[in-house]
């Protein structure tokens, strides 16, 4: 069994010029652990965007009660996966089955994120007719600018 690093809550740091500095109090809690002059290692990249999950799994919900494609939002979401292509493949029996990924913040990225929203709502469009327009008219102003 391979041993993991073990696992820290991310923080989050807000550019001010050529200084990083965190977002929250807890994340300053968290710098301040180290000594002064002390060197940090840090992935640099872009947060997720929560209002842009809330947003798509609304969508989700409405366009299940609106088309009744599948009992429920979380097998819209699972289908939506295998059909747009983000899946890991898994061998079972000698034959190699595609399985959904994970959109989790931890997963994926906010970029890929919004590779995979957009060909979401592609997808259900031309598979079912629905946009977010269509059932959710008043929130597609906030989704672009989310």
């Amino acid at each position: 069994m391979i041993k993991k690093a073990p696992e820290h809550p991310p923080f989050y740091l807000v550019r001010d010029g050529d200084r990083l500095i965190g977002e929250m109090e807890m994340d300053r809690e968290m710098i301040r652990e180290f000594s002064v002059g002390q060197r940090i290692q840090a992935d640099l990249r872009t947060g997720r965007v929560p209002s842009r999950l809330r947003f798509y799994f609304k969508f989700l919900r409405e366009v299940v009660k609106a088309t009744e494609c599948a009992p429920h939002p979380k097998a819209l979401h699972q289908m939506v996966k295998l059909r747009t292509g983000y899946t890991d493949d898994v061998i079972m029996g000698g034959f190699i089955v595609k399985v959904p990924s994970s959109i989790a913040f931890e997963s994926m990225d906010e970029p890929t994120f919004e590779g995979f929203l957009n060909n979401a709502i592609h997808f259900i469009a031309s598979e079912f007719g629905v946009t977010p327009e269509d059932v959710m008219p008043e929130r597609e102003d906030r989704r672009r600018s989310a």
